[in-house]
Order: structure tokens, then sequence, then C-alpha cells
């Protein structure tokens, strides 16, 4: 059996319009820089960019009339590259957390824990809680409540509550989202 390679780079291709792809009746035309050279039917855009020896590229076709740019294509593509890139690192995702406790837990696993859920706020991540409750310890919810009162109290400065305590079969959850974003 033969197999074809996977190309890993194919997502990371960008397919413009360029050249005698682009077909408009009328084109708002930039240089190189950004600047505007005016409004012109595409053939005379694409003549423009011919003299220059370099490629007339579509910016977008839904303004009115259609932007296009004279540029290298090769260029327009790694400036494009370079702003999806320059994106995504400035949009830091706020991950949730979860840290699990138990209605009869220690206290020195308490404060531990209780420590974690302070660290993730101050960091600007989302805490989810989990509370379990095995066997029977279910007929005492009141327990698990207490012991998310004592976290929502110590950590009253750094997190507020986004969704309230709420009991989902034998697992008590609630949510803390950060106050204050600190790195």
């Amino acid at each position: 059996m033969i197999r074809k390679k996977y190309n890993k780079n194919r997502s990371e291709q960008i397919y413009v319009k360029a050249n005698h792809q682009i077909r408009f009746p009328k084109v708002r035309v930039l240089n190189e820089y950004g600047e505007s050279l005016g409004e012109m039917s595409s053939n005379e855009a694409l003549e423009k960019a011919m003299e220059q020896e370099i490629d007339l590229v579509l910016v977008t076709e839904k303004a009115e009339p259609p932007v296009v740019k004279i540029i290298e294509l090769s260029k327009y593509k790694y400036q494009l590259k370079k702003k999806t890139a320059d994106t995504r690192k400035k949009s830091k995702t706020q991950e949730l957390k979860e840290l699990r406790f138990t209605p009869f837990m220690g206290e020195a696993d308490f404060e531990a824990r209780n420590r974690k859920v302070r660290d993730f706020l101050e960091k600007g991540n989302k805490v989810k809680l989990t509370l379990t409750f095995k066997g029977r310890q279910i007929v005492r919810k009141d327990l698990g409540f207490e012991v998310f009162e004592k976290i929502f109290a110590s950590n009253a400065n750094v997190g507020k509550i986004s969704l309230p305590p709420k009991l989902i079969g034998k697992k008590l959850q609630a949510q803390l989202d950060p106050i204050g974003k600190k790195k």
C-alpha cells in the first residue's frame, strides 16, 4: 500500500487572489506602503503593477469598491502571516483550573489547596471548585457548603464568585473568576 505524505504546512498556506484572478469593474488601488493611488479599472491597476514588475494583490473584496495593493505577492503573504502571529500572541487565553475538595479533609490539605486557588486567581485564571461526596457523606451537604464558604471568604480580595455553589449529583461545584490580573 502506498501512502501519501501528510503535509504539515498545508494549514499555514495563505490563499490570496492576485493579478489575473482579480476581476472587478472598479478597484481602489494602494501602493506598497499603503498610500492610495485612486480608483481605476482592474485592468489599469494590473498594467500599473506589470510596469513596476510586481503583483496586484486583492486586500479586501468586501469594501466598495474592492481594495487592491501593488506589492510583491510573497511579501504580502509574509505580512499577513506576521499579523496573524501577532494577534495570536496578544490574545491570552484564560484557562480554567479545577481543584477538588472533600467535605472531611485535613486542615493542612485544605490550606494547600486554598493556596493553589489563590495562586491561580492571582495569575488571572478561572478556578472551578469541585467537592465530591463519597458514600453517606451526601447526608452532610452543609459541611460541603461550609468548605466553599471558607474558600470564598479567604479569597474574596482576589476572586469573585461567577457560579455559586450548586449540587450536581454527588458533586458540589462552584467557580471563581479573578478580579485583577497580575503577572
